[in-house]
Parts: C-alpha cells; sequence; structure tokens
C-alpha cells in the first residue's frame, strides 16, 4: 500500500498573519518587508493581490513599489510568526504524530495511519485547511501524494487555499509537462544546464538515461531522476523526533555603521543575548563562538575561537565575541554587520571537565560562583520573557539605542541552518 504524504503550505503566511490585526487592508496590495532606514529594505512576503502585480520576495523596496505603487508595507513580526506557526502546527499533530516542519511556514505529514479516523489524503488535506481557517482565519495549500516530492509539489501546483492530489495515475499528466525548474530541488544553475542538453520539461528529465544524468550533473542527477519518476522514499520525520541543530546563530545589519567600542558592545550584547537565550531554549551549550564582520563596502572577517568550558551564558559569550572582534578588527574601521554563533554544541547535562583555573583565570570555586549568579539572572530573564515577552526585558545598554536594534525584532534564525 502506498503512503499518504501531505505537504501543507501556509498561503502568503506573514502578510497573512499582519493582515489579522489590519482588516481595513483586505482586497488591498501587501508586503512585509524590512525597515529601509535600517538598510535591510526588501520583501519577506507578500499576499496575493501584492503577487498578481509582480511584487516577488526578496526584491527590494523600491522596485516593488515601481511595480505597484498602492502597495502597502508593513513591518515584520517575527515573535507573531513563530506563535501562529506554532499553532498551525498544533492543528497537524492533532491529524498525526508523524509531522515535520520544512520551514515556519510549511510541514510534511505521514497520514498513512490516519485514514480509519478522518478518510482518505483528501478528505484529511480538506479537513485541515478548514481547522486552520476557522480557528485562525489563515489559509493553506495541501499537496497530497505517496511522496515527499510530489506532496510538495502538489501544494505548489493550485494556489491559494486548494487541495491537489497527485496520485500514480495522475503524475505524468500534471506533473510532466511542467518546466523541468519546477521540479523540487532543480535550482536555477541546475536547470540551465539541463537546458543545455536540451531537457527543458520534468518529462523530458524523468525519461532521460540515469547514468548520463550524472555524467551531466553529478550525483544529484541521479536523485533528479528518482524525483521524476516519483521514486522518493524519504521518510516523514515524528513530531517528536528533533533534528540535531549544528549551530546558533544571530546576526544584523546595523541601522548606521558602528565605529566606538560601546556603540560594538551594544550590538554584540543584543545578538549574544539571543544566541545565548536559544541555546537554553534547545538545552544545549556552545563549546565555540564564531563572529562574522562586515564593513560598509562588504569586506567580511570571519574568526573563531574555542571555549575553555561549555556555556549558554549570554555574558561569557558576549566577552568571547568582543574578545574576537577586538583582535581582528581595526579600531578605526567602521563595521556595518555583525552576526554572532554558538558552534561545536553538547547537552547542556553533558560532564565538563575543569580546569584547576576557571575560564577567566579565577580559582573554580570563585569562577563557579560567578558562574552561578549568571545562570540565575540569565534564567529570571527567561521566565520573564516566557510570561510577558520577549521586549519585556533586556539589557540596559540596549534601550533606546540608535543603531536599529528593536527588542521583539531581532533576527532569530531556524536551528541548524
Amino acid at each position: 500500500m502506498d503512503r499518504v504524504i501531505l505537504h501543507c503550505d501556509m498561503n502568503a503566511f506573514y502578510a497573512s498573519v499582519e493582515l489579522l490585526s489590519r482588516p481595513e487592508l483586505a482586497g488591498r496590495p501587501v508586503a512585509v518587508c524590512g525597515d529601509p532606514a535600517c538598510r535591510h529594505g526588501i520583501v519577506l512576503a507578500k499576499n496575493e493581490r501584492a503577487k498578481a502585480f509582480g511584487v516577488a520576495t526578496a526584491e527590494t523596496i523600491w522596485s516593488a513599489r515601481a511595480k505597484c505603487p498602492e502597495l502597502v508595507l508593513l513591518r515584520a513580526h517575527h515573535e507573531k510568526y513563530r506563535a501562529y506557526s506554532g499553532m498551525v502546527n498544533e492543528i497537524y499533530n492533532r491529524f498525526t504524530d508523524m509531522a515535520e516542519p520544512f520551514s515556519i511556514d510549511e510541514s510534511w505529514l505521514d497520514v498513512t495511519g490516519s485514514g480509519l479516523l478522518f478518510g482518505d489524503g483528501r478528505a484529511i488535506g480538506d479537513r485541515i485547511r478548514e481547522t486552520v481557517r476557522r480557528e485562525l482565519g489563515l489559509t493553506l495549500s495541501v499537496g497530497v501524494s505517496f511522496n515527499k516530492v510530489f506532496a510538495k509539489m502538489g501544494s505548489d501546483y493550485k494556489k491559494p487555499d486548494a487541495t491537489t492530489v497527485i496520485d500514480r495515475g495522475n503524475y505524468r499528466e500534471l506533473l510532466w509537462p511542467l518546466p523541468v525548474g519546477a521540479l523540487f530541488f532543480v535550482g536555477g544553475a541546475t536547470a540551465a544546464k539541463l537546458a543545455g542538453k536540451g531537457v527543458r520539461t520534468i518529462g523530458r528529465l524523468a525519461s532521460c538515461d540515469r547514468n548520463t544524468l550524472v555524467s551531466w550533473i553529478g550525483k544529484q542527477g541521479a536523485m533528479l531522476h528518482d524525483y521524476a519518476n516519483g521514486a522518493d522514499e524519504s521518510p516523514v520525520r515524528f513530531a517528536a523526533e528533533r533534528r540535531r541543530i549544528k549551530s546558533v546563530g544571530n546576526g544584523i545589519t546595523f541601522k548606521r555603521d558602528l565605529r566606538s567600542e560601546d556603540e560594538i558592545r551594544t550590538g554584540v550584547t543584543a545578538l549574544s543575548d539571543t544566541v545565548a537565550g536559544r541555546l537554553r531554549k534547545y538545552g544545549l551549550k556552545c563549546r565555540s563562538v564564531k563572529v562574522d564582520i562586515k564593513d560598509p563596502y562588504f569586506k567580511t572577517v570571519s574568526r573563531q575561537k574555542q571555549l575553555a568550558v561549555a556555556t549558554d551564558a549570554t555574558d561569557e559569550i558576549i566577552e568571547a565575541a568582543m574578545d574576537l572582534i577586538k583582535r581582528a578588527w581595526g579600531r578605526d574601521e567602521p563595521i556595518r554587520l555583525i552576526t554572532v554563533t554558538g558552534g561545536n554544541l553538547q547537552g547542556g547535562d553533558e560532564n565538563e571537565q575543569l580546569s584547576f583555573l576557571g575560564a577567566d583565570g579565577l580559582t573554580p570555586d570563585t569562577a563557579g560562583a560567578g558562574r552561578a549568579r549568571s545562570a540565575r539572572i540569565d534564567r529570571a530573564m527567561d521566565s520573564i520573557r516566557r510570561k510577558y515577552g520577549d521586549g519585556a526585558i533586556t539589557f540596559g545598554s540596549i534601550l533606546h539605542n540608535d543603531i536599529g536594534i528593536e527588542l521583539d525584532e531581532r533576527i532569530d534564525e531556524a536551528p541548524g541552518k
């Protein structure tokens, strides 16, 4: 018996969430974007009305406005999107415990074992769409198929708010006439290479000799041949199955160039605070800290250091990052962007081998007392933020800053990316 796989893709997710609190904008072209004053003014998401004008994700705001002068620009609220993503995934978990997030607004569901309770794949897809619409006021498109790749392509096939079934009887009719670039995992460069060989549709790719494809584009050729022929057998992970997180990072392009050590420390404090908070949330500690620094002319320098003791402490990550920047960056050189990343992660409860002196040169007793005090402060801040929101408490140096750090707008990268 074939598996029954769903791919659920929220429609214009960021824009749709914003419009829940702005009903007066219904029917108008809307885009969610970065703040132009902070020098990252690009379109992060757009609604269907804006899409009809040709507005595209990741294009600059000025370009989008040229296409659509009436475009309404809304500032992004990432905490709100994460909250709604969690609520959507809770709905998915009512139908199966085999749910695998692909991004903040997309998930695969294996509902093979859910048929007796909820019906066939189409019925489950329709029921999920109806539940999300009724409870959250949002819409999504669902692809139903016998593997993950075709399910993903099904959710893209018809938007918005639709369920598309791609089965063994119709996938050649529905998918093979599409451009080869429409196949999942075929990027622009690969599509151009294949087009140069006369392979312009998914059907043509499917009919190619497998070894010939490998000779053209390497091992990826064999994988894409399988995908085009419906031979993807990758499993959907259980909801309780946790993806291994390799690093936790946070970066920001500042509203203006940073020049003084105090300004740099303010930026590093905000970034390290988010990194350390996420480490504690995941129950992890880092054994290394890495910084990436970019100047106004886009020259980039990266530096990394190993820590004597694994940490999830905000102040220790701040000091490690500041040490790297001081050693890597000229005192008079302006800084446009900083990214702080904790790497070489380990479980927070793993044993540590402590040296005779603490990481800061103090005796173990003194160092341990200092770390315990930092840990209490960090966890108290975590508790306040969980209860009242991320902007409820922060470091005094971050308040009223003029470098573009907003308490509820700090970038929070996806685990493992």
